[in-house]
């Protein structure tokens, strides 16, 4: 994989009426990644793809795309395809000819136009769909044919903003994994907005974490969920999410606001022989485990996973206890303190 940048955000901000939209996003993306924009509703994550995709031009910063300085191009100058929440398909055509418009437009041979078709109907899960308008579809079923157009596109880089939203779990599941093989098979770039830190952390080598307009964290799935760079990264990364300790809960961690637990470090143990004192608040059974919810009047988030069914009670009292290897650490201002 090459290292240079094939696409580069270099101190972009953008605003409306004085709002902020995003602010300070630097990023580097080498060719052939799979890059998520993950946060939280309102964060900047859509706005950080509409303007690498041309439709909202920065108020500062430069956008590069394969060297290029693309801050003010038109989006057709830009090489790229994209699949947006709005399915934007040809009502008055098929299936077939909403997915082939564009290489009919490209003049892309016959044979070859039908048979990216067929391809990408089979991953998208359209076969046998191809005469059907968009009107005789369900809101997935366009969505789909809107990836499928994409797909044929063949450019370098693609931009989805949460595509697979309107579908079934089965489904979604089974796309993201065809998007996933698709996409490196054909070495393509992908940058892909989603709200769903599953979809993230199971599809993406690159995760921008952004909130309130501004990225809190870069870095492989593996980085977020393990090394987490500050509270937000640590409570939006994980199901369920790290629990968090006030600093003077746990002897030796008075330095730290607050420490950082994760689920499968926690050890549940009689009452009186662990580290912490709990009340059960709650149990949600989900066949191969049980996720037990705990109350403590100083930590937010404690959860104990047990194999199978679990038997514990509301109110019931119960210790926990665990390894200071698997204790994270942050200051007064949510900073991960190292």
């Amino acid at each position: 994989m090459n290292t240079e940048p094939f696409v580069s955000f270099d101190n972009i901000a953008k605003r409306w009426n004085g709002q902020l939209g995003v602010e300070n996003i630097s990023i580097d993306i080498p060719e052939g990644t799979f890059v998520a924009l993950l946060g939280p509703s309102g964060c900047g994550k859509s706005t950080t793809l509409r303007l690498l995709a041309g439709l909202e031009i920065p108020d500062e910063g430069s956008i590069h795309i394969e060297g290029t300085d693309v801050t003010e191009m038109a989006p057709s100058a830009r090489n790229l395809s994209m699949v947006f929440q709005s399915y934007a398909l040809f009502p008055h055509l098929s299936v077939a000819e909403n997915v082939m418009f564009g290489m009919k437009v490209r003049k892309v041979p016959k044979d070859e136009r039908l048979k990216k078709l067929e391809n990408a109907l089979r991953i998208t899960g359209l076969l046998g769909y191809e005469e059907r308008k968009p009107g005789e579809l369900s809101g997935g079923q366009r969505q789909r044919v809107a990836l499928a157009r994409a797909i044929v596109a063949g450019q370098p880089l693609c931009l989805m903003d949460e595509p697979l939203s309107n579908l079934d779990a089965k489904l979604r599941h089974s796309v993201r994994k065809d998007i996933k093989k698709l996409q490196k098979d054909l070495g393509m770039t992908v940058v892909y907005v989603t709200h769903d830190q599953t979809e993230a952390m199971s599809m993406a080598d690159l995760i921008i974490l952004m909130k309130d307009g501004h990225i809190m964290q870069a870095g492989t799935p593996q980085e977020l969920y393990n090394i987490p760079q500050n509270t937000f990264a640590a409570e939006f990364i994980g199901a369920p999410p790290m629990a968090l300790i006030d600093g003077d809960v746990i002897p030796g961690t008075e330095h730290a606001h607050k420490v950082g637990l994760r689920t499968e470090d926690v050890e549940l143990v009689e009452a009186g022989q662990g580290r912490i004192s709990c009340t059960v608040s709650e149990s949600e059974y989900l066949g191969d485990e049980t996720h037990v919810l705990l109350d403590h009047p100083k930590a937010k988030g404690l959860v104990v996973k047990l194999h199978g069914y679990s038997s514990l009670q509301e109110g019931s009292s119960v210790d926990i206890t665990f390894e200071d290897s698997a204790l994270h650490f942050f200051d007064g201002d949510g900073k991960r303190i190292n």
